[in-house]
């Protein structure tokens, strides 16, 4: 059989040159460097090197010179899709056979392979054992009993896969079938400690040294003090080379070290083990049974089986690591305090942690504890079946199971779903005993209110107080001053403004109370605007107070309660005449808005002359009962909001860059009437007295 090598940064190549040669004449070897070729080449293994670059720049050159000091009877073949003549002539004095342009044609290849191997030299290989005893086999030897021992040479083979989760009967296993078909007398193979999972830890400096880890013909106690380096030694020769080490070659008769450890191990050869990315281990071997040296092409045979064996062992150390990592997740849910779920597609309880036993399993069906999906109670095994089955996500939800009265479960279920699966193979439900933290939760809701309470009841007490003193005052004189012109008149005063104070004052707790309104008034927003200002005037109690509106864009009608929105404004109004008692002025401004939540806006702001709102201010502007003033609920903003929310709009004190003074952004959605109240035309700037 012969070896192809083939160098490209992909394997396209190497694929299409897979498909073309035959299978039992040709082994196709793709890689990416010719370092890691290098053993390889460097034992003679290479008997075609193929090479898929392009001839326009200096790389493939020295690519083409690597190969030629490296193995410099193998012949080259180029494939480049694009060429330069000087290149070209580079690589054809290099000692390159041929270049060929791409794509790879089958007829040229198999032409030029058959002048370099005529028909008859290039045969199928045998196995180890048959070469060894093919001359003193018979030709007249039947196909039958060639087969048959064939078979049992596979079989031999096919026993190692037995102990493919377990290194070290892997290991010994390999190594004896190694001295039943080549007859190895005394063998070690060295391995670097497996990489670290949640469970291992590897010490400090341990991972530059390889341990025994199987051994046939060599002392346990030796190999139990004797480790390999890195750096130094046998180890570092081959980590840093990557070929096969003979303890007669020159560098192992300059290191005295090296000679030192074939000693101790009683060996003459030292093999490198890869996984194909990386140095795994090193195997050391004596020579035959019967004290004959291996062959290099024995020697290139064992590299080959150790590459596999490489593979297989770092196969074996994933697999430990996922089950150490496995085991500590396992540990860490039945540790948990919430109960852990996972259910398979097909319904069936994939995993159950020790709280999901304690939860849903029924003691004298399942006495070990085992769950089963006719354990879940029915609300949570129909939200599980849906996700199953639909694959909508569920968001959390509370269950409170009927058994046991005053017990709530906070319960989460996600999904576990393949790469482009239309449904998941699996959901994790995860149930969590909130009960505690419910009662806490409840427990600090009732304080809040409670609060609450007791702090709307001083205000409402306070303020219907300071309403009542007045009125109480004059009750009192009323006997005696009855016809009294003057005081008449003073009572009539105060009437109307213990009625108004008290009348608003029941307003505010009505639309506190509300839960929805009726928003059916096409309302036009600047007569609304007038008439809620002449609210607000009449309660500031200032005949100067006046409102201006900043000309430029009609608002349109809306649908809305005309009552409810007139109320928020008189309270925005209000606050904007009580911000500068001196000079009590609201100004008004109207303009639309992109669309938001679903359609456009119209945004009203109402500006004052004040000094503008403080960060506090800002921050509890609409928390109820806060106020800067001492007169006064504290509840106008609030209520002004809760109104506004009612028409799906938005309430908000506004930063306005170049406007001095306070500033009141209301958003109301434009559900226009079908039929528009007419427009209204005007100077720059209306004022209203």
């Amino acid at each position: 059989m012969k070896t192809v090598l083939v160098l490209g940064p992909q394997n396209t190549l190497a694929d299409a040159i897979r498909n073309l040669l035959d299978a039992n004449l040709f082994r196709v070897l793709p890689h990416s460097e010719v370092w890691e070729a290098e053993p390889l080449l460097r034992q003679g293994f290479i008997d075609l090197c193929l090479i898929d670059a392009e001839l326009t720049s200096i790389e493939p050159i020295r690519m083409v010179e690597q190969l030629r000091s490296l193995a410099p009877q193998a012949p080259i073949l180029v494939f480049a899709g694009e060429l330069r003549q000087e290149w070209e002539e580079e690589a054809y004095l290099l000692g390159v056979m041929h270049v060929l342009a791409k794509p790879v044609r089958g007829r040229v290849l198999r032409a030029l392979i058959q002048r370099l191997w005529p028909a008859g030299t290039v045969t199928p290989p045998l196995p180890a054992e048959l070469r060894a005893g093919a001359e003193e086999r018979p030709a007249t030897k039947s196909s039958t009993s060639n087969s048959k021992h064939t078979l049992e040479i596979l079989r031999d083979f096919s026993g190692i896969l037995c102990h493919s989760l377990c290194s070290e009967a892997l290991l010994r296993q390999f190594l004896l079938l190694l001295r039943e078909i080549i007859g190895i007398n005394r063998a070690a193979i060295f391995l670097r400690p497996p990489p670290s999972s949640l469970a291992m830890t590897v010490q400090a400096g341990n991972d530059r040294r390889m341990h025994a880890a199987c051994a046939i013909g060599i002392a346990t106690g030796l190999l139990d003090h004797f480790d390999l380096s890195l750096d130094s030694g046998i180890g570092g020769q081959v980590f840093h080379h990557g070929h096969i080490l003979r303890v007669q070659n020159e560098e192992c008769r300059r290191d005295r070290e090296i000679q030192k450890e074939f000693e101790l191990l009683g060996s003459e050869v030292a093999i490198p083990i890869w996984d194909r990315e990386s140095l795994v281990g090193v195997a050391v071997f004596d020579g035959r049974l019967t004290g004959e040296p291996f062959t290099s092409e024995e020697l290139s045979l064992i590299f080959l089986l150790l590459e596999q064996l490489g593979l297989a062992i770092k196969n074996t150390w994933l697999h430990d690591q996922l089950a150490a990592n496995h085991q500590i997740m396992l540990d860490i849910l039945n540790q948990t305090g919430s109960g852990c779920l996972v259910v398979g597609r097909n319904l069936e309880i994939l995993h159950a942690n020790r709280a999901a036993q304690l939860l849903f399993s029924r003691s004298k069906n399942h006495p070990s504890g085992h769950v089963e999906f006719s354990d879940l109670p029915q609300p949570l095994a129909s939200r599980v079946f849906e996700m199953l089955k639909a694959g909508q996500p569920e968001a959390p939800f509370k269950y409170r199971p009927a058994s046991a009265p005053g017990t709530v479960y906070q319960v989460n279920i996600s999904q576990f779903r393949r790469q482009n699966a239309s449904s998941p193979n699996a959901v994790l439900m995860i149930v969590e005993d909130i009960t505690q933290h419910e009662k806490a939760r409840m427990f600090e809701i009732q304080e809040a209110n409670h609060r609450l309470l007791q702090t709307m009841a001083a205000q409402l007490a306070h303020e219907i107080g300071n309403s009542l003193v007045p009125l109480s005052t004059h009750q009192q004189l009323l006997a005696s001053k009855m016809t009294d012109p003057e005081f008449i008149q003073s009572l009539t005063g105060v009437m109307a403004e213990g009625v108004r104070r008290i009348g608003r004052l029941s307003s505010q707790m009505l639309y506190l109370a509300m839960t929805e309104l009726d928003r059916t008034d096409a309302i036009p927003m600047r007569e609304l605007v007038e008439e809620a200002f002449a609210e607000a005037r009449a309660s500031f109690g200032a005949e100067r107070s006046h409102l201006s509106f900043d000309e430029g864009f009609t608002p349109p009608p809306l649908l809305g309660n005309h009552r409810a929105l007139r109320h928020a404004l008189a309270e925005i109004l209000l606050n904007a005449l009580q911000a500068n008692p001196a000079d009590p002025h609201a100004r008004v401004r109207f303009r639309g808005d992109s669309v938001s939540n679903g359609g456009p806006m119209l945004v009203v702001e109402l500006l004052d002359a004040g000094k503008g709102f403080t960060p506090e201010a800002i921050h509890k502007a609409f928390d109820p009962f806060y106020t800067t003033r001492p007169v006064g609920l504290g509840l106008g903003l609030t209520v002004a909001q809760r109104i506004v929310q009612a028409h799906q709009g938005h309430l908000e004190i506004a930063t306005l860059t170049g406007v001095p003074g306070g500033a009141v952004r209301l958003s109301l959605p434009q559900t226009t009437p079908s039929a528009p109240a007419p427009s209204r035309q005007g100077a720059k700037q209306v004022l209203l007295r």
